[in-house]
């Protein structure tokens, strides 16, 4: 990746990207996470080509709505554990720095100024789920289903989990979500209005395609701050919460119970 001299969008193929591919076709940008044989879980240089590619479309005039979806059967399982799971058990310091490339990753999608569509081709699990979470509006295939497993496996899904489920479906569901880590099937995500809608795999194309053709007709500067404004509630619970999960979890690194939920989850895994 190039660091740039100015506010000005490239070309997608200058940027060198390895783990996402990013296309351009205005009014829409697409982001594909592109490791479909690891369910396109994050790893570090995912999370900046991620970061990268948004800023990019913020800042390229001819782009109206950033398509976020995944190569292959998941969108994504968040964290890419078998990658960098034994390197962080019991390091605080390393976990800090990664989840700095998780948060700006956000900051970026969030702040993108322009609409966001969340293309769920696939299951969604943890991460993933808060990445879809971040986007404005998704569309999932029926087949499909949203989880978090945190509790499970040893970290507290506070990256956008905790903050934004209870907006989005409620207290009480977003307990059951968090709690007892179940599957969501999509047709229950969107009757809870977790996406927005649940359509069979045949149709994912035509409704984003839908949905980019209605949304780059609307005038950019105005819904540019109707999205800051209805990102009120989101921005507020992530940045009261957001240094001290980073911090938290870091230090929980040092902490026998995530130790070990880690420690297993891999072995069960090698």
């Amino acid at each position: 990746m190039t660091e740039p001299d100015a506010p000005l969008p490239v070309d997608p193929s200058e940027l060198g990207f390895e783990r996402i591919r990013y296309e351009k076709s205005p009014p829409r940008a697409t982001i594909t996470l592109n490791r479909p044989e690891v369910l396109n879980a994050f790893d570090f240089r995912m999370l900046r080509e991620i970061a990268r590619a948004c800023e990019d479309a913020s800042w390229d005039d001819e782009i109206r709505v950033v398509v976020v979806t995944g190569e292959g059967r998941a969108f994504c399982v968040g964290a890419d554990l078998r990658s960098w799971g034994a390197e962080l058990v019991d390091n605080p310091r390393e976990y800090w720095k990664w989840f700095g490339a998780f948060k700006d990753m956000h900051d970026k999608l969030r702040e993108i100024g322009k609409p966001t569509l969340a293309r769920v081709q696939g299951i969604a699990v943890g991460g993933g789920n808060e990445l879809q979470m971040a986007c404005d509006l998704a569309v999932m295939v029926d087949d499909a289903f949203i989880r978090h497993v945190g509790p499970e496996h040893g970290s507290v899904p506070a990256g956008g989990a905790t903050q934004w489920l209870p907006i989005m479906v409620g207290d009480r569901r977003a307990r059951e979500i968090l709690f007892l880590c179940e599957e969501v099937p999509a047709r229950q995500a969107a009757e809870w209005g977790l996406v927005n809608y649940a359509v069979p795999r045949a149709e994912l194309d035509a409704k984003v395609d839908e949905l980019v053709e209605k949304l780059a007709t609307k005038l950019p500067q105005t819904i540019r701050y109707t999205k800051q404004q209805l990102n009120w509630w989101r921005d507020i619970s992530w940045h009261e919460t957001i240094g001290h999960a980073r911090d938290w979890l870091s230090l929980s690194m040092a902490n026998d119970e995530a130790k070990e939920a880690i420690r297993s989850f891999l072995a069960s895994r090698s």
